[in-house]
């Protein structure tokens, strides 16, 4: 049902995201009104579309959409125009124009400002500037109205206006498919719809352009890739679109040569295929290729002899350093770029740390950095030393362009002598760009990380191919040190690794198989596992288990078991805030992980001598839920790391409990106690490296619960899903060219 009022008064507003509270005078009532307005003041007349909901706070309306009307009478005006919506114009000027204009007022504003002139206090100049203003805020709403028609929600509706302005309704009608490739959030399906409503024809080139960019844009996002051959990226276009290739060649070549004309995507050979990928990817690992090969090439050569420093560093330790090791270490300190690679238990922690010691008596700056969180966290546990995720380390930047998320880059780089990588392969070939163009040109860089992990969430395939080109020396660490008596996670890890089972007689401290053969005995051994038995056992907080599953949905999905987890461990309490967000409850007290980066999420930390600030959450972040505000919904989560963030509404899409998590999810994290469902699933999920992965994200214990023959099928299955990146072939390419140089 509709509601027609004037806006009495402003209760909340967050003007981030447009969310409003406000009471709204209805044929002389208050109604509490609840929604999003892009812009509203004291005074204005809307119209609203929603219903009454009955809330904690008593009844309220909550609207989806709305128009905002012009006030008719002369009060109705002259509070508009005070409210402050107009700049320039403020209660004591707005007296004035209606007292000179009367019901004149709107039009004089929209159509001859310049008449204002005639007020005192007014200057021919100032009267423009005030139109203007007017002008530009009926756009902005009608342009709103607009998009709402089209069920573009409040805040996507700005971020749209924002790009195109005035133009906007002009775009959307005529090619609403420039939505794909100029605002993020805007999908192939959502431009379709308007498309269709706007009676664009199914076979337009704008469509079909669409599609190939929505193909590849999905192929990177989805599964990896930096490129896609030609022939398969128009054999998926054609699917999309429903559209039969052979009976529309012609459009869909013109279609393709737009985007390689205007540089949207590019056009090269591999082994003779012909590929095609989005410009930023190329540009992200040509500029991979080409920061490596310079600091592997084109520094000063050095060759130290480090022996005294490593026998130093074993007698204050006390250990002896095996010869890979010690050959890691003076590769590290003797080469611009370097690559420590191995599985659990090797000595990279060892290697890391002796390198640091013999760095810093060379009195040599070193930046230690990982991809996530907690993962930096581990390496600064590990070492002494503060450790920085990525993005932190780059600083992201508080006024973004389109191509600079960070304050450090090639024009403002890092003032650091050596730069080591904690957890690599997790590493994707955007934020392997954004790191390496902020390195000073003679900068040591340190890689490592296990060959075996699962590839980077994110497109590329970073490790693997600098390894595979050959261009770059590494060190691969296959002698296992790090295992204590009777325990079997860092052995069973090798063994998955090599194709054989673990070893799973429960005689081990640490690695345990409970056999289970049906899915909700499984679901409810975890629960208990998780709850009570482990807790008990292990004498710690149930929020310190962690379970990490191969799958999403199904009954042992981590959709399913976060539930059935969040109500065991965190369950309903008349002392705890909740808020919801789509099918998801959240709950003070809930273990909540960041699923997406979001650079303009702001945080504050407090130190130890200084409080910190800054902006940015990135994928993969655990905290808790310290507070909800159940009227706005906004919820205050602290990190691991300690920053605490404040999530409005929109923002809350982004976050999800964690008390299961999937094991992509769990790349570059260390829990001291996993639990692993083993259960039947897709066989190209379902493989080698993703149980390989999972068992080495454990620190003190492992308990996988299922059945054999699905633990079996993992560790025999070494499929590995292909990914087309470019890198290797770039790098290769780039190191035959300097090379040349040199020669």
């Amino acid at each position: 049902m509709a509601l027609v009022g004037t806006i009495e008064n402003i209760v909340y507003r967050n003007d981030e995201n447009g969310y409003t509270v406000a009471n709204l005078e209805v044929d002389d009532t208050l109604v509490t009104v609840v929604g999003k307005f892009i812009d509203v003041k004291i005074g204005s007349m809307v119209t609203l579309n929603g219903k009454y909901e009955r809330t904690k706070y008593g009844v309220q309306y909550v609207f989806e959409s709305y128009e905002i009307s012009m006030p008719k009478s002369l009060e109705g005006i002259e509070k508009y125009l005070g409210s402050g919506l107009i700049r320039g114009v403020g209660p004591i000027t707005a007296g004035k124009i209606v007292e000179r204009f009367g019901k004149d007022t709107l039009d004089v504003l929209e159509y001859t400002p310049q008449k204002l002139a005639l007020i005192s206090g007014i200057s021919e100049k100032k009267a423009i500037e005030i139109g203007f203003s007017f002008k530009e805020h009926k756009e902005v709403q009608n342009t709103i109205m607009f998009l709402q028609g089209f069920n573009i929600t409040t805040n996507m509706s700005l971020k749209i206006y924002n790009v195109y302005k005035e133009k906007t309704a002009e775009i959307v009608k005529n090619n609403p498919y420039k939505l794909v490739e100029d605002i993020d959030g805007i999908g192939f399906l959502t431009a379709d719809k308007i498309a269709q409503n706007a009676g664009i024809p199914t076979d337009s080139m704008f469509r079909i352009r669409a599609g190939l960019i929505y193909v590849l844009k999905n192929s990177c996002e989805k599964n990896g890739n930096t490129y896609l051959p030609k022939l398969m990226l128009l054999d998926e276009s054609a699917k999309t679109l429903d559209l039969d290739y052979d009976e529309n060649k012609e459009k869909f070549d013109e279609a393709f040569d737009s985007l390689t004309l205007d540089r949207t995507a590019v056009t090269t050979w591999v082994d003779n295929v012909e590929i095609v990928m989005l410009s930023r990817y190329y540009y992200y690992e040509n500029s991979i290729a080409q920061k490596l090969t310079w600091l592997a090439n084109c520094q000063k050569e050095d060759n130290f002899d480090v022996s005294a420093e490593v026998e130093l560093f074993e007698q204050r330790n006390q250990i002896s350093l095996h010869e890979e090791q010690k050959n890691a270490v003076v590769g590290a300190i003797n080469n611009g770029v370097f690559v420590i690679t191995g599985g659990p238990g090797t000595g990279k922690t060892t290697i890391i740390k002796c390198i640091l010691e013999i760095l810093t008596a060379h009195q040599k700056t070193v930046s230690l950095v990982a991809p996530t969180g907690r993962a930096a966290k581990r390496m600064s546990d590990s070492t002494g030393r503060e450790a920085k995720t990525i993005h932190r380390l780059l600083e992201v930047n508080a006024i973004q362009s389109e191509q600079s998320f960070f304050v450090h880059n090639e024009s403002n780089p890092l003032k650091t002598d050596v730069v080591i990588v904690d957890e690599v392969s997790m590493v994707d070939a955007a934020l392997m760009s954004s790191l390496l163009k902020a390195m000073p040109r003679d900068c040591k860089l340190i890689l490592v990380g296990d060959k075996d992990q699962l590839p980077s969430v994110g497109a590329g395939n970073v490790l693997a191919d600098i390894l595979e080109s050959g261009t770059v020396k590494f060190c691969m660490l296959k002698k296992i040190f790090r295992q204590e008596e009777k325990s079997l996670i860092i052995t069973n890890a090798h063994l998955i690794n090599e194709g054989k089972m673990p070893m799973i007689d429960n005689t081990s401290m640490d690695f345990f198989f409970e056999s289970k053969n049906d899915p909700e005995i499984i679901k409810n051994t975890i629960l208990e596992l998780t709850t009570v038995r482990l807790p008990k056992f292990l004498k710690v907080d149930a929020q310190q288990i962690q379970v990490l599953a191969p799958l999403k949905a199904g009954v042992c999905g981590i959709e399913n078991l976060n539930k059935e987890l969040q109500e065991r461990i965190n369950p309903p309490s008349p002392s705890k805030r909740q808020t919801e967000c789509g099918h998801t409850i959240f709950r003070e007290g809930d273990k909540v992980m960041q699923m997406s980066n979001n650079y303009d999420l702001e945080w504050k930390k407090h130190g130890k001598f200084a409080d910190e600030t800054g902006k940015g959450v990135f994928n993969g972040d655990i905290g808790i839920i310290q507070t909800i505000d159940p009227q706005t919904s906004e919820v205050i989560v602290e990190f691991e790391d300690g920053r605490i963030c404040l999530y409005t509404r929109p923002d809350l899409i982004d976050l999800s409990l964690s008390y299961a998590i999937t094991i992509h999810k769990s790349q570059g994290s260390e829990f001291d106690t996993i639990i692993i469902p083993a259960i039947s699933g897709p066989s190209i999920i379902l493989t080698r490296n993703l149980i390989y992965t999972a068992v080495t994200r454990a620190k003190k214990m492992v308990v996988i619960v299922g059945e054999k023959q699905y633990l079996h099928r993992m560790v025999s299955n070494k499929y590995t899903a292909t990914r087309f990146t470019l890198l290797k072939k770039l790098l290769v390419d780039a190191n035959e060219k300097i090379k040349k140089m040199f020669d």
